[in-house]
């Protein structure tokens, strides 16, 4: 049953942008469909779990939920740009690296020259992987430019926010149901923003709803999360939800037919699995 609900978050986090992309629309259309799909998630577990939290915590999850809409607009730009296959490896990538240096400097982890040894060996296997992922052919598949990686980078940054503040002074002591409604408020809050200054028009456009159902797939897999870390431990939860990597990419190909060429396919799938292994050996150092 343990093994069950770790899978969750790795399945929905991982078809979350293959059902985007099915569906279609702008980023505006789709981050509004992954703000409102998950708000109604996060009721819906409100009311089964009543939790409490108090006011401050309350809106600074609302704050760290509206930030973390930065990160998710950037992954929805890139997936137009490079491809949902191409964005999602080097995204995961991103956000291990840098959320493992925060919590190495900020938060006190990896505390131990060890344990330094193996989480900086992980990342720069990690680091091997997406680099591979990301090698394409002169005259096929979609072409990743630096400055599309450098604009994933800095919109990661949102990623790094909404990763880091479980662990913040202000919300440290409240579980993790009684800040889960906030953090979905404050994405469809994000959402609702970032369509107002760039596409108004998204208001009446179907892909507007319908992407609600990947904003639902999303939602679960963020609730069942918290629950996969009580039953698993931290590490394990944490591994399981690698898979979305693998799912996400190789989705992005076979479902979405994103082009790959058999000598870009042989780096892809050589660097899924180093970014696999290293994510993993992350977690034990």
């Amino acid at each position: 049953m343990n093994i069950l609900i770790a899978l969750i978050p790795a399945l929905g986090w991982g078809f979350m942008p293959i059902i985007t992309g099915k569906i279609g629309g702008s980023p505006a259309n789709q981050m509004f469909g992954i703000g409102a799909g998950a708000t109604i998630v996060g009721f819906v577990a409100y009311l089964i779990t009543q939790p409490t939290v108090n006011t401050t915590a309350f809106w600074f999850s609302v704050l760290c939920g509206a930030l973390w809409t930065i990160g998710q607009i950037g992954q929805f730009i890139s997936f137009k740009r490079i491809g949902v296959s191409g964005t999602v490896p080097l995204s995961t990538v991103f956000q291990l690296v840098g959320n493992s240096i925060i919590g190495m400097l900020i938060f006190g982890d990896w505390a131990g020259a060890q344990a330094k040894i193996i989480g900086i060996i992980a990342l720069l296997i990690v680091v091997v992987g997406a680099l591979l992922t990301s090698v394409t052919d002169s005259s096929e598949g979609n072409k990743m430019e630096l400055k599309d990686a450098i604009f994933l980078l800095c919109t990661t940054v949102g990623f790094w926010i909404y990763s880091s503040f479980p662990n913040m002074p202000i919300v440290k002591n409240q579980s993790g149901t009684a800040i889960f409604l906030p953090e979905m408020l404050g994405i469809l809050v994000g959402a609702i923003i970032y369509a107002l200054f760039t596409d108004v028009k998204a208001f009446k456009q179907k892909e507007h709803y319908l992407n609600i159902f990947a904003g639902i797939a999303w939602g679960i897999a963020a609730f069942a999360y918290i629950f996969s870390a009580k039953a698993n431990g931290n590490t394990s939860a944490f591994i399981w939800t690698q898979l979305n990597v693998v799912i996400g990419t190789f989705g992005g190909i076979f479902i979405l037919h994103e082009h790959k060429s058999s000598h870009e396919m042989k780096f892809t799938v050589l660097g899924i699995v180093l970014i696999v292994i290293g994510s993993v050996a992350t977690s034990f150092a």
